[in-house]
């Protein structure tokens, strides 16, 4: 809860009720690797913080495993149009590494946000958050070559990198992973 903390910290001013609130209302958690926190077809009820680890979202389509989603620490996650209209999640959330989190319900959340309007505000920038990332990676796929997708991942998450499986980061990447090899090859050559 401390990551949680320091991360809520740096974004809000919290005081020692917030600090009390977050307390109460967020649940922690370890759990081990290859540990599925949301099965495909389940609906979210959670929004979680990832405080160590590596978590991928997945879609299993015909047998090949697409990932969507790969969250590394000090980072919220959870199955977003699931949580928001309690439909059926497509992905299923898995630990890629041992995790360690915190997570708070739906409706904890709103009780979170009803204590001071600062809540419903950084909530609000979470979720803009989130939706501005998976624009970006909509623009990338459109406009990105392979080896430059490859490239902006490095550079945005190097952590997160040197984490996953080729097999993981090129599903993310969209890109076969022998092609991945290759590109990884070429740059080490470079």
């Amino acid at each position: 809860m401390k990551k949680l903390l320091a991360y809520l910290s740096d974004r809000l001013h919290l005081s020692s009720k917030d600090k009390e609130l977050v307390h109460k209302y967020f649940i922690h958690e370890q759990q081990a690797s290859n540990t599925t926190l949301l099965k495909t077809g389940q609906v979210e009820r959670y929004v979680y913080f990832l405080e160590k680890g590596v978590i991928r979202g997945y879609q299993n389509q015909n047998g090949k495993i697409v990932v969507g989603h790969l969250v590394g620490a000090n980072n919220f996650f959870n199955s977003l149009d699931s949580f928001i209209t309690d439909a059926p999640s497509l992905y299923c959330f898995e630990a890629v590494t041992d995790i360690e989190y915190s997570k708070i319900t739906k409706l904890d959340l709103e009780l979170l946000k009803s204590y001071d309007t600062k809540w419903a505000t950084f909530i609000e920038r979470i979720i803009n958050e989130h939706l501005s990332c998976k624009m970006d990676r909509v623009k990338d796929f459109q406009t990105l070559t392979a080896k430059e997708r490859y490239l902006k991942f490095l550079k945005e998450t190097p952590d997160l990198a040197s984490q996953v499986s080729v097999e993981n980061m090129a599903s993310y990447l969209g890109i076969e992973a022998p092609s991945l090899s290759r590109i990884r090859k070429q740059i080490m050559i470079q």
